[in-house]
């Protein structure tokens, strides 16, 4: 019997690939190109199968198509690549707001990064789903954005993903 590869797992939740060093605190922005270069470069050199190159590439092609930026200054970049073996995800709270060219014309100071393989279409759009319903509340961005520490920003995210996963 053929096995689905765990990168295709449509019931993988947020929390599983969200680990506390990619929940990075008051990280400096500047622009939108900075905050996906800076993301780039950071994943790259924690994953070794990844080119930073390459997920700049795909993360700006994605931007191309429209903004990630989805209000309430919130943006949720993510791309497909070859070289994810299976889909990660980072948080950066940004020091300073930066215009994300979002929907609503606000500065973003959330940014949930998704990265995942190319073939993982169903998971990519379940982890998505999961992200925009869980920086949908007022109350999960106010907190995350009175956090005083990394540890705290990364406590206050994994308490709101598991909320979330309660009321499924």
């Amino acid at each position: 019997m053929l096995k689905a590869p765990a990168s295709v797992n449509t019931l993988m939740t947020l929390d599983q690939i969200l680990p506390p060093e990619r929940t990075l605190f008051d990280v400096t922005g500047g622009s939108k190109k900075r905050v996906l270069e800076f993301f780039s470069t950071f994943i790259a050199q924690n994953t070794p199968s990844l080119d930073s190159q390459e997920v700049f590439s795909r993360l700006i092609g994605r931007e191309r198509l429209g903004s990630t930026g989805v209000g309430n200054g919130v943006a949720i970049p993510h791309a497909r690549s070859p070289h994810c073996r299976q889909p990660m995800a980072s948080f950066l709270r940004l020091a300073e707001p930066v215009d994300f060219d979002a929907i609503d014309g606000e500065p973003v100071d959330l940014v949930f990064v998704l990265l995942v393989p190319e073939a993982a279409e169903d998971a990519h759009l379940a982890l998505l789903a999961q992200v925009a319903e869980l920086l949908n509340s007022a109350d999960t961005r106010t907190a995350l954005r009175n956090a005083e520490s990394q540890h705290q920003l990364y406590d206050t995210m994994v308490n709101a993903i598991h909320h979330l996963s309660a009321q499924a």
